[in-house]
């Protein structure tokens, strides 16, 4: 089916949620296996999760909503997005609208490079044993890339080695491995490889042998989004000024900067879930990034323009478009054809704009009404599912998301 995909849906929360799924399917979003899989509910079948898990008993259900209104890299985006919370999904799509009216998002992905590393301790003469490590590269690489032959028939496979001396009365030494993964997460890829040279290493070392694993710190693998707002989208000159304001306390203050950067994964973490990415994975990579140069830091911030703000976020983004639960699970199957990203990078730039999208609607409530009321007001859907699930699940919806 040809895609024709709109991502501003007027008044699609009012809908229910099976005329919602027919509207995605008209528009090409959802092909009919996924749709077929979405119409009965998306539940996972227990025998499929057996084959994922360990002592499965049940399958665990989260709401699966869409993100509206997204533009980026000048296409039309509906995203996918797996959360109990409800606000996370209409404050989102609300921001995305703000956005939308200046152009969207914007982003890049660097290569999909994936570091894994080798650790060897009691090292005699640790430089120099860094140094003959070095000097062996070729024969290095080659033992990474046959021991992955698929992946670099792929286009991908090992890019580069570096060395480190952690302690050098210790003779702790560490070498890192940077391995292009293509469209996969990578964490097989790399422990793989860092398997097949560990052997080679340590005989060209000596001491004794550590940990072959991958970081979850793949500084090789960032992605940068961009967005601007104009003032009387977000809602006039003094609230964009309360946006820049409680930005900058971020930068100023780590116990705000925490909070902040939460904000900013709500809605990156709803769409990893949804899409099947490793969201513990992108989570330590995330923090760690905050903190990777010796203060945690904000991972967006929002500044003051003429008339308006930019936004601007980086962080790693280790994410896959193959491999992983995009073959074994037909609910993450749909969801990848619903975003279309054609590769990982691609994801990695549309998870990362959901998380400004999610940073700029935090930002503006607490600018604004503060987070609480709005809140409050979509949680009083909670409570009214516990009393009468029949109209919690049709009744009225938060204007935020529309």
């Amino acid at each position: 089916m040809k895609r024709a995909i709109t991502s501003r849906l007027s008044k699609f929360y009012e809908r229910s949620p099976e005329a919602r799924l027919v509207v995605l399917r008209e528009m090409g979003a959802v092909d009919d296996a996924s749709f077929a899989h979405l119409a009965r509910g998306g539940s996972l079948d227990v025998t499929v999760a057996d084959h994922m898990s360990e002592n499965v008993i049940a399958t665990h259900a989260l709401p699966l909503g869409v993100g509206l209104n997204f533009v980026i890299n000048g296409r039309d985006v509906l995203v996918p997005m797996a959360v109990e919370e409800p606000s996370v999904v209409a404050a989102a799509s609300n921001a995305a609208r703000m956005v939308r009216a200046s152009g969207g998002f914007f982003g890049e992905a660097d290569a999909p490079i994936m570091t894994a590393q080798i650790q060897l301790d009691d090292v005699p003469e640790p430089t120099a044993a860094c140094a003959r490590i070095l000097e062996a590269r070729s024969r290095l690489v080659a033992l990474g890339d046959a021991s992955i032959p698929r992946m670099v028939a792929r286009g991908g496979g090992v890019r580069d080695l570096d060395v480190r001396v952690l302690d050098e009365a210790l003779g702790v030494i560490v070498l890192h491995v940077h391995v292009d993964v293509g469209d996969c997460m990578g964490a097989n890829t790399v422990d793989t490889v860092a398997e097949a040279m560990a052997p080679t290493v340590h005989e060209i070392a000596g001491g004794t042998m550590g940990l072959r694993i991958l970081t979850n710190l793949p500084l090789r693998r960032l992605v940068r989004v961009r967005a601007e707002v104009r003032d009387e989208d977000v809602g006039g000159a003094e609230l964009a000024d309360g946006i820049a304001r409680a930005s900058r306390f971020a930068e100023l203050d780590v116990f705000r900067a925490v909070t902040h950067n939460k904000g900013f994964m709500n809605g990156l973490d709803a769409a990893a879930i949804a899409l099947g990415q490793d969201f513990r994975a992108i989570e330590a990579g995330a923090h760690a990034f905050a903190a990777h140069r010796g203060q945690y830091r904000p991972l967006s911030t929002w500044k003051r323009k003429p008339g308006g703000l930019v936004g601007e976020a980086e962080l790693p983004l280790a994410v896959g478009t193959a491999g992983g639960l995009s073959s074994a699970h037909p609910g993450v199957r749909a969801a990848l054809d619903m975003l279309g990203a054609s590769n990982a990078g691609e994801l990695a730039v549309a998870l990362a704009s959901v998380g400004l999208a999610s940073n700029l609607a935090a930002l503006r409530a607490l600018a604004g009404e503060g987070i609480q009321r709005g809140h409050m007001r979509l949680h009083e859907r909670k409570h009214n599912v516990q009393a009468d699930p029949a109209p919690a699940l049709n009744g009225s919806r938060s204007e935020v998301g529309r």
